[in-house]
Formats: structure tokens, sequence, C-alpha cells
């Protein structure tokens, strides 16, 4: 194919990227054989350009640096001219290995930029930027007796063994760390130990009193 076939592929589809990115996408290629007059099509113009236009300075040192030779795109660059700042990839164009053709896509960052901007004042507005240190917080998934009962569960799986299969010193130890990580100090805590490690109330009480082995 000739270079003009190939470009004129790229060409071909610009209408389709340009209708599947959206109207704050740009999409544009050009012909790298006439710097000058380098932009051959353009779809949904957020930067102002027209056909005809000349290569970029970023374009120009692209080409002069050999970007393109061991690599077939860059993305999500920043790019910047009078009409605001946009994110930018450019896919190099080849045939037989030569640059013939930037296919370049620019999204307008300004509309993303000025919702930003609204959120953040939203945010300060009703003081929530950031949630201040503090010894406090809250659980809103659970009560408290369901994150109780799943701890429980939790250092009684965490032993490896079955409470039917457990030593009294077994129970003690876990009783211990109970006691350790505050578990006692909830209401109902006892009853729910006494239940999943399959002992009396009064037994718990006396594993607690034990010296643990």
């Amino acid at each position: 194919m000739t270079d003009l076939e190939v470009l004129q592929t790229y060409i071909n589809i610009v209408p389709f990227l340009a209708q599947v990115c959206g109207p704050g996408s740009e999409i544009a290629v050009h012909d790298v054989a006439d710097p000058e007059h380098s932009l051959v099509a353009i779809r949904n113009n957020v930067s102002g350009r027209e056909i005809g236009n000349p290569l970029t300075d970023f374009a120009r040192d692209i080409i002069d640096k050999g970007s393109y030779i061991n690599a077939d795109y860059l993305t999500n660059y920043t790019g910047r001219n009078k009409n605001g700042e946009f994110l930018s990839s450019t896919y190099f164009i080849k045939n037989q290995g030569r640059l013939i053709g930037l296919l370049c896509i620019n999204k307008d960052m300004n509309a993303v930029q000025n919702l930003n901007n609204a959120v953040s004042n939203l945010l300060e507005w009703f003081n929530l930027s950031r949630c201040e240190d503090t010894e406090f917080s809250e659980s809103l998934d659970k009560p408290m007796s369901g994150l109780m009962r799943d701890r429980i569960q939790e250092i009684i799986a965490e032993s490896g063994i079955s409470p039917a299969r457990m030593s009294i010193h077994e129970k003690v130890r876990i009783v211990h760390r109970m006691s350790d990580e505050g578990i006692l100090n909830v209401k109902g805590s006892v009853p729910e130990i006494a239940a999943q490690l399959f002992v009396s109330v009064p037994t718990v009480y006396r594993y607690l009193n034990k010296r643990e082995q």
C-alpha cells in the first residue's frame, strides 16, 4: 500500500472514533510528510485547530528524536494550548516501519477540572474534606453484637482446633486471649463464648480465673 492509502484507512475511522469517544474527545490525523500543513482530518474539535494546521512542537520533537522507532504509541500525556488542557494520546502510523502519520486523541479536561473544583468546594463547604484524627470510629455495617460474634469465631478458627476436640488448657488460652482483646467487656459476649466453646457460662468465668498455661 502507498503512504496515502495507509493514511486514508486511518482517516476513514476518525468519524467512528469520534462517535465512540464522545464530543469531549478530539480525534485527529496528521500527515508528517507535510509538517507545515499536516492536519488532514479532525472531529470533535476541542483544541480549536483546523484542517491544514501544522504539526505541534511536541510532534516535531517525537519525529526528531525517533521516539516512534521502538514504540507504537504514547498514551495519557498532558497537552495544552490556548483553549485549555488535554489528556492526549498518539498512535504512530507507519508503513513498512517508516513513520507516515499520527493518529491523535485529545480529551478535553476543562469539564473534568471544573467538576473536580466544584466537588472540592462542596466538600469544603460542608467540612467533609477529610476526617479529623480521632480515637473514635464507627462501623455502620453490623451491630456490635454481630462484630463480637464474628471475632469470637475468628479467634477459635485461628487455633486450628475444633472446640469439640479442644483440651481445657486450649480453651483457657482462648478465653484469656478474648479477655485481652476486650471482647468480654461487650454485652452478651460470655454466653456467646460459652456457646461457641461448648461449655457453660460459669465455666467461661472459671477459665478466666485460671492461670493461662
